[in-house]
Order: C-alpha cells, then structure tokens, then sequence
C-alpha cells in the first residue's frame, strides 16, 4: 500500500554487502554483492578483507537496488542499517554508509539487530509475525533460541551456543574433509547421498542435567574430526557421504529437538526458523516433519532470504517506521557485541530518554529533526547531483 513505510536496509556484518528495499512487508529490491570467493583460499571469512569489499561495493549495490525498486533515493522514509552483532570492520563500513545516506537526504536513522533481523525477515515472505514469536537462529556465529513477544523492543534469549555455533561447525567439517568454503551447502549436498545413521556421533546438550536450550557443537566437531583422522591414519578411505549425513544429522536433530521443546514448554504453537542455515534442506525437513507431530505452524523464509541479505534489514527499518519506534542519532556506531535484547539502537538524551522519534504519519515525507540537527546548511547542489 502507498501509506506504508519505504525503507532501505543496509547489511554489513560479515562478507556480503546486502541492499534491500521494503514498503511495509513487500520486499522490492534485494541486491547483494558477496566477497565469499575472495576468503574461500584463507578457508574462512578474514575481516579486513571483508571491511574492504564493503567500501568497494556499498556505492554500486544501492544503486542497483533503487534501480531494482523503481524507487528514488529521496521516495525513502528511513534508512536501517545493521548495528550490530557482527565483524567491527565491516560493522563500521555499513553504519558509516547509511549515516551519510541518512544526512545527505535528511531521512530517519535506524541502527537495527543483526538478530532481530533475521527474524523479521519471514514477514516478507510469510506476513505479519505473530506475537510471541519463538526464532531458532542458525548461522556460522550464532545458534539462538529466542523469544520475540514485540521485535522492535522485546526479544528474550531463551538458549544460545556456548562454543561453536552450527554453520561453524560445518565449514570446519569441510575443512578437514577437504572440500572448501563455505562447507554448509557442500555438506548438505553430500548429505543426501549418505546415510545419516552409519556413523553414531554425539549429540551435544542433551542430557537430563544439561541447559535445556542451550547449544554445543564443539564437542561434534572434535569427534568427527577424530574420526576422520582414525580412518586416515589406518588407511582406509573415508566415506565422505555418509560421514556428512551422520554429521549434518546431529546438528539438525539437536537444533530441532530443543526448538521444539521450547515452543512447547512457552506455550507457542509456532516456530520460525533463520540465518544462513536455514537454508539446510535436512533442517528444514526434519524440522517440519517434528512441528507437524507436535502441532506446530512452522515458519522458514525461502533460502535466498535466509542468508545475510539488506531486505532482513529494510523490513525491520520498516516495522521500526510503522511502529513509530525512536530514530537513530548521529552518535550512532557499531557494536560488534550487540545483545540481541536490543533490537535497535535508538536515540538517547543525556538523561537517557529517548528522543528520536518522529511523525511518520505522512510516509511520503522524510523527516529532518532526527537527533536535534538541522541539515539545512548542506550544500543544496551537491545533494541534488548525489542523488536524484
């Protein structure tokens, strides 16, 4: 609908460059530019590298997805940007981005959860989140159980991982099974050719005396590296397939089972899954079969969304807008621990009030009063040549 709010989401946390415009819940342009080919001979992401293809792409990739959108810069009702958690260095490089965006064009600032974001997202795909929302978060740095009873101000850990996080887990299965990076899709490729039950690994955190939504995949990984490595050492060949399905097995049995588990003892009759993962074609079947038995609505956006990508980012900017939550200020920077109980960053006084919101009942227009300045002394011509 026209009313609704148009925001473009800037993402940054790691080594792809995401663009994403949303009006209300409709995503518009979601345009990314990923430097994973760049880190794939280092084996893993390397942050100064990353930092660096941010700078290269930010320009371009906005560009396109405005062009994508059909939309002007100056249409936008808010810019959002990822604040964190993430790497610092490309942290900086997105938030730096869209503050300048942001004073250049004289819109709200919105520095958003990396987390809450991958939530938010399944609006795009699925409508409105219902309220609690219980998200199983599964990426290369975070497997989180949460529990959002508003996205924009209230998001409750429920379990997280206390060593490696799941997609960690598989690039450094990958590794030692020599078959590149990332080692996600490798493995989930493999997996379908294997047996998920011809090798028995341990399933972490699943004892009667253990966190009961709580995560650990160290204790996995070190027995598969293990068993990898008897097998070399007595020359035997290692059956790559089955030794990925037994592995990927593991992982999606665990995440399932206590996400599940959750939305049982908390009262919730639906589950949302995301972040890189989720694109796990074995997660999200075993995890559909496990809601269905238990009553369950699941909820996983299509894999191209569950990935970092700026349209996560916009449709929390958006909800933001909608909800007329606080704008960002000019002191806004990243953090690279951001708590996921902080699903923005809004603008704070002195006092610690918050006075960065806005009248966003007329969306066609973009405010100039966010954070107390006064962008009137910008050079007027050079804003009109930036942008149009």
């Amino acid at each position: 609908m026209p009313d609704e709010p148009l925001v473009l989401g800037i993402e940054t946390s790691c080594d792809e460059t995401g663009v994403g415009i949303v009006r209300g819940t409709t995503l518009l342009a979601d345009a990314i530019a990923s430097s994973v080919d760049e880190h794939a001979r280092f084996g893993g992401v390397v942050p100064e590298v990353a930092s660096r293809a941010h700078l290269e792409a930010m320009v371009p990739t906005i560009e396109r997805a405005l062009k994508e959108a059909g939309v002007s810069a100056r249409d936008l009702d808010g810019i959002a940007v990822t604040a964190g958690p993430g790497l610092a260095g490309a942290l900086l490089v997105g938030v730096s981005a869209a503050k300048s965006y942001a004073y250049a064009l004289g819109k709200p600032l919105y520095g958003v959860n990396h987390l809450a974001s991958h939530i938010c997202v399944d609006q795009l795909e699925h409508g409105p989140l219902p309220e609690p929302t219980m998200a199983l978060l599964v990426s290369g740095g975070h497997s989180s159980l949460l529990l959002a009873p508003d996205i924009t101000s209230d998001v409750r850990p429920m379990g997280a991982t206390i060593d490696d996080a799941a997609g960690e887990a598989f690039d450094k299965i990958a590794r030692v099974l020599h078959l590149g990076f990332p080692g996600g899709p490798v493995i989930d490729r493999l997996a379908r050719e294997g047996d998920p039950t011809a090798i028995a690994f341990p399933r972490g955190l699943t004892g009667p005396r253990d966190a009961a939504y709580d995560f650990s995949f160290s204790g996995l990984k070190t027995a598969v590296a293990r068993w990898i490595e008897a097998k070399r050492n007595a020359g035997e060949e290692v059956p790559v397939r089955d030794v990925a399905a037994s592995f990927q097995e593991a992982v999606v049995d665990v995440l399932t089972r206590k996400a599940v588990r959750a939305c049982k003892d908390e009262g919730v009759d639906h589950l949302m899954i995301g972040g890189g993962v989720a694109a796990n074609s074995r997660l999200r079947a075993l995890a559909a079969d496990r809601c269905e038995r238990a009553g369950i609505r699941l909820r996983v956006p299509r894999p191209g969304l569950c990935t970092d990508n700026g349209a996560m980012v916009a449709a929390l900017g958006a909800e933001m807008v909608a909800r007329n939550r606080s704008a960002s200020d000019w002191q806004l920077s990243a953090d690279s621990s951001l708590p996921v109980t902080e699903p923005h960053v809004p603008s704070h006084d002195q006092d610690g009030h918050d006075h960065g919101g806005h009248d966003h009942g007329d969306h066609g227009h973009g405010g100039h009063g966010h954070g107390g300045h006064d962008h009137d002394h910008l050079h007027e011509l050079s804003k009109e040549n930036l942008y149009s």
